[in-house]
């Protein structure tokens, strides 16, 4: 009877871890990823700047703040020391431009104040050095083609010690050959810690003291989408706010940490809801890369409504690809399964389709975001090791296209019919279907032309390769093409982190700024850089 009832309770212990296991592996419902996300739209850092607001407003108002003698505040909003706002009246309806005096040729910044004529106006200065009496020229002009000039000195506090204590060099600079414009900067943006922004020495212009995570993402009005959080010691990002230069809040987005994880999988680290990107789109909807709060992450991307900050979409790539990925994937010290690894997306308008990169997977892929169907996949998975429904969406390389491997950034530089030419940081790293042959002695900016009508894909332009293993990184970096022509290299994770090193080259594949960040405190390396104006053409700032 003993040995009966032993057996008995083996069969039960053996059906529950079974049915156990079964329940962990049960793809959740969309219903349930928006619950376990909990985004919501909140308001305490709007509610916590309302008094500056306010006093902003009463400048405004007040007639006695002339071009001679205006109003000025450094880091108005707190957040943003290397900023000023300047108020002033005008008795005639006016134009403002204003210049902030660089250290050497091309390095000065210059804004048209946008928003048209008007007697009031509202001056957000931007690009100003750190611990400097900063030399700053507005210059109003009338209708009638008259001007007016005042000099200000805006004095400036030092770098907070994350950045600060980052050293940064700067070689092979051509600035003629940068581009650079009246008002652009590179943004370095961490993976952690305060992101800032340099001009073509190098000198530090912008930055903010609100720690982030991965995401900055610049948006149609010319704000900001930032991943933050609301103290430095909170080891949770799940804070999203739209701000602007000035650090001026006016959109928080607050998500459930229950969802929360990161890449090491190590407990003490730091972790986040949104992960690795994400983008507006063109309702003003953001797009976002998560995890859903299973036994899988980093696999799932929402719909977030800029309306109410609630999830509307859900597209989980589980429920897309073979279920073979992420049941045999191995999980990591954390327990999670972390098959595709998401780390960029990209929207096109032009038919309404998404491109998305898995690093775990070394893929590529476009998916109809109507309906969630694949539109093509770019693997070094064979096509023959594909399910047989999946197979007419592979696309076949021509002859010495390169595999990517641990890839990053992708996203769409032109669609013209069956044409489509993709950018992306190809790490060259082989996690799983990568190029074994190749992998971990060099990493490279990679442009791509897809052909959706042949299905095929020709590598036509690649920059990294004669670098070697010098800049080779096992993790994370970015490539960006300049409205000139250049393009913007992010090698994050040079030298196992210790550095992070950002190039510029021409179509040639010519060197006109080469930046190298080194001591940048723990898991603060360059995650990615862009360079984008500061500000946009589209950036208003008003108090009311």
């Amino acid at each position: 009877m003993a040995i009966i009832l032993a057996f008995l309770s083996l069969i039960v212990v053996a059906c529950s871890k079974t049915s156990s296991d079964s329940a962990n592996e049960k793809i959740l419902t969309d219903a349930q990823i928006k619950k376990n996300v909990g985004s919501k739209l909140v308001t305490t850092r709007e509610k916590a700047q309302e008094k500056l607001t306010a006093t902003y407003k009463k400048a405004v108002e007040d007639s006695a703040y002339t071009l001679s003698d205006p109003y000025v505040k450094v880091n108005p909003y707190k957040t943003s020391p290397l900023t000023a706002l300047a108020i002033f009246q005008t008795d005639e309806d006016a134009k403002v431009t204003y210049t902030v005096e660089g250290e050497s040729d091309n390095t000065s910044i210059t804004n048209k104040v946008n928003g048209g004529y008007s007697k009031t106006h509202q001056v957000p200065i931007v690009g100003l050095y750190a611990n400097k009496n900063n030399k700053v020229t507005i210059t109003v002009t009338y209708k009638n083609g008259t001007t007016e000039t005042k000099t200000l000195r805006v004095k400036t506090g030092v770098l907070p010690k994350y950045i600060k204590n980052a050293t940064i060099t700067v070689k092979n600079t051509d600035k003629s050959k940068m581009d650079i414009g009246d008002n652009k900067l590179t943004i370095i943006n961490r993976t952690t810690k305060e992101p800032f922004a340099v001009d073509a020495d190098g000198n530090v212009r912008w930055y903010l003291t609100e720690y982030s995570q991965h995401t900055i993402e610049q948006i149609s009005n010319g704000r900001m989408l930032v991943l933050t959080k609301k103290k430095e010691s909170s080891q949770v990002y799940n804070d999203l706010i739209e701000t602007d230069v000035l650090g001026r809040v006016y959109k928080e987005y607050s998500f459930d940490p229950g969802t929360k994880s990161n890449d090491s999988g190590n407990a003490k680290d730091e972790t986040t809801v949104i992960h690795h990107d994400l983008l507006e789109l063109p309702n003003h909807d953001i797009l976002a890369t998560v995890s859903d709060g299973s036994k899988y992450k980093e696999d799932v991307m929402v719909q977030i409504s800029h309306k109410t900050g609630k999830v509307v979409k859900v597209i989980d790539l589980k429920k897309i690809l073979p279920s073979s990925m992420y049941k045999k994937y191995k999980a990591g010290s954390d327990g999670k399964i972390d098959w595709f690894h998401q780390n960029a997306l990209d929207y096109d308008s032009s038919d309404n389709s998404i491109m998305i990169s898995g690093r775990n997977q070394d893929m590529i892929m476009k998916l109809d975001y109507k309906t969630n169907k694949i539109i093509w996949i770019y693997s070094g998975k064979k096509k023959a090791t594909w399910p047989k429904k999946y197979r007419d969406k592979i696309l076949t390389s021509t002859i010495g296209t390169t595999i990517t491997g641990g890839q990053h950034g992708l996203y769409l530089l032109k669609h013209d019919g069956d044409s489509e030419d993709i950018i992306l940081y190809d790490n060259n790293i082989d996690v799983t279907n990568g190029d074994k042959k190749t992998s971990g002695k060099y990493s490279q900016a990679v442009e791509y032309k897809i052909n959706t009508k042949n299905m095929t894909i020709d590598q036509t332009w690649s920059y990294g390769k004669s670098l070697g293993k010098t800049n080779f990184t096992s993790i994370i970096g970015y490539a960006e093409r300049e409205s000139n022509g250049n393009t913007l290299i992010d090698f994050g994770y040079k030298d196992n982190g210790n550095e992070s090193n950002i190039i510029e080259v021409d179509s040639e594949g010519n060197q006109v700024f080469n930046l190298t960040v080194k001591n940048s405190s723990s898991k603060a390396y360059a995650y990615r850089a862009y360079r984008i104006p500061f500000y946009s053409s589209d950036y208003v700032f008003d108090v009311e």
